[in-house]
């Protein structure tokens, strides 16, 4: 496994550090394609059996962090959830994507 899920307190204001990146995309960027630019800087994601759980890290009114599961996309083979846009799982800008990347 490359990246180990935070906690979502984790996420509280702060720039990315060691494993982590900064995307820029828009809100019809798909789950596939966030995939294809994890593993242009990532070279452990690019193996064949890699597969990838994205979660939404969202504060409420409150400032408390809550994480929510969104989907999961394989680094070489066609699935459900590839097409899927940052629109359609509600993420909003503020709003964190924790991408774990598992690798056999």
């Amino acid at each position: 496994m490359i990246n180990i899920k935070k906690r979502p307190e984790e996420f509280r204001g702060r720039a990315p550090e060691g494993d982590e990146l900064q995307m820029h995309t828009w809100k019809d960027g798909s789950l596939r394609e966030l995939t294809e630019l994890v593993k242009e800087v990532r070279t452990a994601a690019r193996a064949r059996e890699a597969r990838f759980t994205f979660c939404i890290v969202y504060p409420d009114a409150n400032g408390k962090f809550f994480m929510r599961e969104v989907g999961g996309v394989h680094s070489t083979r066609v699935g459900k959830d590839d097409k899927k846009t940052l629109h359609e799982i509600r993420f909003q800008t503020g709003d964190f994507l924790d991408v774990a990347i598992y690798v056999k």
